[in-house]
Formats: C-alpha cells, structure tokens, sequence
C-alpha cells in the first residue's frame, strides 16, 4: 500500500504475458460499462484466487463474488448481505470506469510491501486497448502479520487490494506524514466502519519501542487500529506487528516512520 497513483505517474509496467495481451485482444477504450475491468493476471495461482475473492466477498457482502475462468472479477447476480456499500460503490465505479485493473502476485518481492499500484503499458502499442494499472500483491508479506484479531480481521490482502483499487479509480492520495492516515485510507477506513471493523489510525507504520537493542537480526514495526467501543464510544487500541526485513522496506523506505 505504498504508491498513489499521482506518485507512479511516469512509471511504468509492461503487461509481457501474451495470454494476457490476447484475452483483452478485443477490448476497446469505447467499451461497454458492463464490461469486466479487473483480472487477474494468469500467474495468479488458483489458491490466491479463491483467497482474495473470500476476503472481498467479506468485504462486500456479495456472496456470489468470484474470479471467472478467465480471470476476471465477476459480483454474482445475487443482492448483498451485509458488508460495505461503500466496497461495492468503489468495485461498481472500477466496472464502470474506462480504466483496466491487473491483479499480480508479487508475493517474496523486496519491492512490494503488501500491496501497491504501478501505471501499465501494453507490450507492443495500446492498438485502442483500455488504460491499464497494475495491482500487485504480496500475499507472504500478510503472511507475517501478527497482532490483534481485532486489527488482523482490517488487513488483509483484500484491503490491500481495494486501498489499490481506491488509488486507481479516485486517484486518493497516501499521508504525507506521520500520525495521518491519509484520503485513500479514509475511504478503507469508512469500508471498515461499515464491516463493524477497527479502522486504521494511521498511514506509517513505526519501530516498535526497544526491538533494535535487541541482539537478534530483526526490524519489528507496528501499525495501530482503533475501533470505538459500543459501551462509552471510547476507542480502544489494537496493534499490529511484524518483521520488516521480512517484508522489505520497499521502493520508498519513508512509510516507515521514526519517532
């Protein structure tokens, strides 16, 4: 979750699988609103399909969410049950939009911490082909994660996902400093609202207090939650925690923030 958009605007990936070229081979920019515009790319294994499309399927409440035989996204044609309107709002206005969103797995990638989003380009010109974003995902990176239930059941590749999304579509900004949580994270956050979930209080995550005295080749760093409690609305703090040198530091070591 570390790159806006505004921020990869002249970077760029080139989409080389030929499968992937030839399956949106018949996708023009004046293509219908209906028609699908978030695939995964063929290198995404069927495991972290079926993962990523339950997490999302929590997330919205739309119980026939999947991932077609093609790859691409497909709701379902039943109504929600529970979960986030404002998910679903953000997944429609992708569906409606007339950019193409590739989901990648980076998973072991020391570029990638958790999640980001690069501008694509396709191989050999765009021939009339949609702009194209790539989403890539580390799912090993969500495998280090310790902490909070409360805080584990806010962050997970789904969300990364959607924080990408959010990028794409809106074009929201990260926080620029410490103690913010920034307008893209706004928007997850009100998603988390709507699942009963803790929100996430900031952006950055820190060194957790002491752990670099310690003799053992570690960085551990946390990231806070909050969720109001329902007795007094006070909120109450969960964490999360994990080691950076296992999930990298990524292209831009400034997400993590000193104090």
């Amino acid at each position: 979750m570390r790159e806006s958009c505004r921020r990869v605007k002249g970077r760029v990936f080139t989409c080389l699988a030929c499968l992937l070229v030839c399956a949106f081979a018949g996708v023009s920019a004046n293509a219908e609103p209906s028609a699908p515009r978030i695939v995964c790319r063929a290198t995404l294994a069927e495991a972290r399909r079926t993962e990523l499309a339950a997490q999302l399927r929590a997330i919205t409440g739309w119980a026939g969410l999947h991932f077609d035989g093609e790859g691409f996204l497909r709701f379902g044609s039943a109504g929600p049950a529970g979960g986030s309107q404002s998910a679903r709002e953000l997944l429609a206005a992708a569906e409606a939009g007339e950019n193409l969103l590739i989901i990648e797995d980076a998973s072991g990638s020391a570029d990638v911490v958790f999640s980001r989003v690069l501008e694509g380009r396709w191989k050999g010109g765009s021939g009339g082909r949609p702009p194209a974003y790539v989403i890539q995902i580390d799912f090993k990176d969500f495998s280090h994660v310790m902490g909070d239930r409360a805080a584990l059941a806010a962050f997970n590749a789904g969300w990364g996902a959607l924080h990408e999304i959010e990028h794409a579509v809106n074009d929201s900004a990260d926080a620029q400093r410490p103690g913010d949580s920034g307008a893209c994270e706004a928007a997850i956050n009100r998603m988390r609202r709507e699942c009963g979930l803790a929100e996430r209080a900031e952006y950055f995550y820190t060194p957790v207090p002491g752990a670099e005295r310690g003799d053992f080749k570690t960085r551990y760093v946390r990231l806070a939650f909050t969720q109001a409690r329902p007795s007094d609305k006070r909120r109450r703090q969960y964490w999360l925690y994990w080691d950076a040198a296992l999930t990298g530091v990524g292209a831009d070591a400034g997400q993590v923030a000193s104090r």
